[in-house]
């Protein structure tokens, strides 16, 4: 093989690579996006107050 065919062959892994992690963003985005739309606001509210607790940061 050439130098310029395995420059493109690493240049298309990069790209598909690059694809695939934009898909899993958008999925992992939209998830979070709709977990937390659905979700009761008390539930809301007691995730991010357990959270501001186990972060050491007073919320109260």
């Amino acid at each position: 093989m050439t130098t310029a065919t395995l420059q493109t062959q690493a240049a298309t892994a990069r790209s598909a690579e690059g694809a695939r992690a934009l898909i899993v963003a958008a999925f992992l985005g939209l998830g979070l996006v709709f977990v937390a739309g659905f979700a009761p606001a008390t539930v809301l509210h007691n995730a991010a107050h357990d959270f501001r607790h186990a972060q050491n940061f007073p919320c109260h």
